[in-house]
This record gives structure tokens, sequence and C-alpha cells, in this order.
């Protein structure tokens, strides 16, 4: 049996006071972005990833965006938010952050930029060939006889 050291804590409690306390911000970016109005892509919103919550993430192509106020731009603040990054990417996340000014004033634009990078992505790995219909496999028409 695991040892219940090894198991990480339930973490739903801590993600759901987060998105109670969302700041505006938060907000304005997650009714555009909440029930794939963004493309058709599923984003969730104070997502855990490792011992962070993102604010934002899309795990079908491993995008996280986080909305960086005030306290970010401290030195203390950047270094914290250097690390954070770094670690999202140790779990294979790419990270975009925009500031909650961003969010606020100029959110189409944003908006546009992370709909420019899905749209990169999806072209670096198309989806697959849909599977035959129920009865028929390649060798059906491969080729035509001659």
């Amino acid at each position: 049996m695991d040892d219940p050291e090894d198991t990480p804590p339930d973490r739903t409690p801590a993600a759901r006071s987060l998105r109670q306390s969302s700041t505006d911000a938060e907000r304005a970016l997650w009714h555009r972005l909440r029930d794939r109005r963004l493309a058709g892509y599923k984003f969730r919103r104070q997502h855990p990833v490792g011992p962070f919550f993102a604010d934002f993430a899309c795990l079908e192509v491993g995008l996280i965006v986080e909305l960086d106020g005030g306290q970010h731009f401290s030195p203390a603040g950047l270094a914290y938010d250097a690390r954070r990054t770094a670690t999202l990417l140790d779990f294979g996340f790419h990270v975009m952050r925009f500031t909650d000014r961003e969010a606020l004033q100029e959110l189409d634009g944003l908006l546009a930029f992370i709909l420019q990078w899905l749209s990169a992505k999806r072209a670096e790995c198309p989806s697959p060939l849909p599977s035959p219909a129920s009865g028929r496999g390649s060798h059906a028409s491969a080729m035509p006889a001659r």
C-alpha cells in the first residue's frame, strides 16, 4: 500500500478558495476562456500543477496562462515567479504571463495572442486521422484492384 506521506493532500479546498477570491482580471479572462469559448479549447481555473496552482491551464496542449498583479514586480516577486515558471516548465507546460492591467484593458489582444499560440501548436501536432467506419479496416480501400 502507498505510504500516506507520499500521497499529496486533497488540494480541492485550496483551489476552490483561490477561485472564490479571484481578482477582477482573473474573472474577466475566465469569462472568455470558460466553457470552451476560445476556439473550443478547454481551460481549467486554479489547476494544481506540482506544488502550485496555475491560474488557467489548458491540459490538451500544455499551456498555462498566469495573470500577475503589482506584487509580482518586486525583486522578490520576480525571483519567485522565475522559480515557479521553471517548475511549471519542468512539468512540461508552456507558460504565458500577462499583467492584470492587460487582462482588464487589452483583453481582446491578450486572447488573440493566446489563440495565435494555440493555432501554431495545433499546426505542429495535427490531430490523427479518424478511426475507420465500423466494419472497415485499412485494407478495404487502400488501393483500387487492378
